[in-house]
């Protein structure tokens, strides 16, 4: 992801180069951290608007984004009861991704309450190296093409793309924004497991990434 937001990068030794979690933008710099990102579509998008989130069930963690940052997804249900939890944690994951860039923080608990082991430890350098950079996100992200494969009563597969052609990294000190021209390499094509816990919860285990993908092209 280049200057638009990239949410998350490759983890610790042992992980998979491509085990990333969300990207924003086309050309540029953004914080270095293992820079490989990762980040699918169908129906009507559902904006997922700025402020609390609606997923607060089973208790699930209260997820605050900024009012500049918006992110959609499409599309938010399928129809199968199943892939509709797993539609509904991947978002909220995404969501807390981003909550914890803007709170400049790598544990922040709603990130942990849908991350698990490889996932987790992703997801926490990414936003670290957010935090290093003294860098958040902003702007506009679309999740689409999200479609879901469940393998067995609490293991998953999902692919989704990422349009991050509006979607930017700024500076947390200046307020400038990181804004950069659209490319190819704006939109990016995801595949991630995820499991589901004791409690109900879809976690991220793993995840990568094709930056550029031409199934995600517009």
């Amino acid at each position: 992801m280049n200057r638009r937001f990239r949410l998350l990068a490759t983890a610790a030794a042992g992980v998979s180069a491509a085990l990333l979690l969300t990207a924003c933008g086309g050309g540029g710099d953004g914080p270095k951290a293992n820079d490989k990102i990762a980040g699918a579509d169908t129906g009507g998008a559902t904006s997922a608007a700025p402020g609390a989130s609606a997923t607060q069930s089973a208790g699930r963690p209260k997820i605050e984004l900024p009012s500049d940052l918006t992110i959609t997804f499409t599309p938010e249900t399928s129809g199968d009861a199943v892939q509709n939890a797993i539609l509904k944690d991947n978002a909220e994951l995404i969501r807390a991704l981003n909550a914890a860039i803007d709170a400049q923080n790598p544990r922040l608990p709603a990130l942990e309450f849908y991350t698990e082991g490889e996932g987790a430890v992703a997801a926490q350098q990414w936003v670290q190296s957010f935090k290093s950079a003294g860098w958040t996100v902003t702007g506009t992200v679309r999740y689409f093409d999200r479609q879901v494969t469940v393998k067995s009563k609490d293991s998953a597969s999902l692919s989704y793309c990422a349009d991050e052609s509006k979607g930017y990294s700024k500076v947390i000190k200046t307020g400038e924004v990181k804004k950069t021209k659209t490319t190819k390499n704006s939109y990016i094509a995801y595949g991630i497991q995820v499991e589901k816990n004791e409690q109900g919860v879809w976690e991220l285990v793993k995840i990568i990434s094709a930056r550029g993908a031409d199934r995600c092209q517009p």
